[in-house]
C-alpha cells in the first residue's frame, strides 16, 4: 500500500489499524472544549509525528493516522479529511481552512479492476507557511512548495510551487507571492503592534 501498488483494503493488519484509528479519532472528537491536553494526547497517539504545538478542530477524520506527519505549529479547522493510504507530510506553521480534503487514496481507471476492490495511493506533500483555504481539495501524489497560499474551494491536482498564490478547479497558479505583498503585511502587523491591540 505504502509503496503505491495496488493493495487489499480488507487485509487484515490494515482493519485492525484502521479500527484502532477509528477508536482514537472517536475519542478525539467526543472531546469537550476545555480538554486540550487530552487532545493533543489522541492527536500524539494517532499521528505518525507531530510538532510540540498542533491544533485540530473536531470533527476530523483519517483513515489510518500513523501515516500523517505533521510539524511545528500546524492547524487544521473543522471537517478536516485525510486519506492517509499512503504518507502524508507536512511541513511548520501549516494552516487548514474549514473542510480541507487530502487525499492520498486512488482507484484503478479500468472498471473491471476497479471491480475487484483493489485501490492504490500516491503520497502528498505539503511544505512549511502553506496556507490552503477552506473547502480545497489536495489530491494524490501532489506536492505543495513552502510559503504557498492555496485559494478556498481549490482541486489541487498537479503539484504546487513555492512561494505562489495558486487557485480554481484544476487548481494553478495565479501570481507569486511578492515582496510588495511582504511590504504590506509587515506594514499593517507593525500597525497592530503600535497600536496596542489584543
Amino acid at each position: 500500500m505504502l509503496s503505491g501498488r495496488l493493495y487489499n483494503a480488507q487485509n487484515e493488519e490494515l482493519v485492525r489499524m484502521n479500527k484502532n484509528a477509528k477508536r482514537l479519532i472517536r475519542l478525539f472528537n467526543q472531546t469537550l472544549e476545555g480538554e486540550s491536553s487530552k487532545r493533543m494526547g489522541f492527536l500524539k497517539e494517532l499521528f505518525g509525528s507531530t510538532g510540540e504545538k498542533i491544533w485540530i478542530e473536531p470533527p476530523f477524520h483519517c483513515d489510518y493516522g500513523c501515516h500523517v506527519s505533521v510539524g511545528e505549529g500546524f492547524y487544521a479547522n473543522y471537517d478536516c479529511i485525510i486519506l492517509d493510504v499512503c504518507p502524508v507530510t507536512i511541513g511548520e506553521r501549516v494552516l487548514l481552512g474549514p473542510r480541507v480534503c487530502i487525499y492520498t487514496a486512488a482507484h484503478p481507471m479500468d472498471a473491471a479492476v476497479r471491480a475487484t476492490g483493489l485501490e492504490y495511493g500516491k503520497p502528498v506533500v505539503i511544505g512549511d507557511d502553506v496556507w490552503i483555504g477552506g473547502n480545497s481539495v489536495i489530491n494524490p501524489g501532489v506536492t505543495v512548495g513552502s510559503n504557498t497560499v492555496i485559494g478556498s474551494g481549490s482541486v489541487v491536482t498537479r503539484s504546487i510551487p513555492s512561494g505562489v498564490i495558486a487557485v480554481g478547479n484544476p487548481c494553478r497558479v495565479l501570481r507569486p507571492i511578492t515582496d510588495e505583498d511582504s511590504r504590506f503585511w509587515k506594514n499593517r502587523h507593525r500597525e497592530y503592534l503600535e497600536g496596542g491591540y489584543q
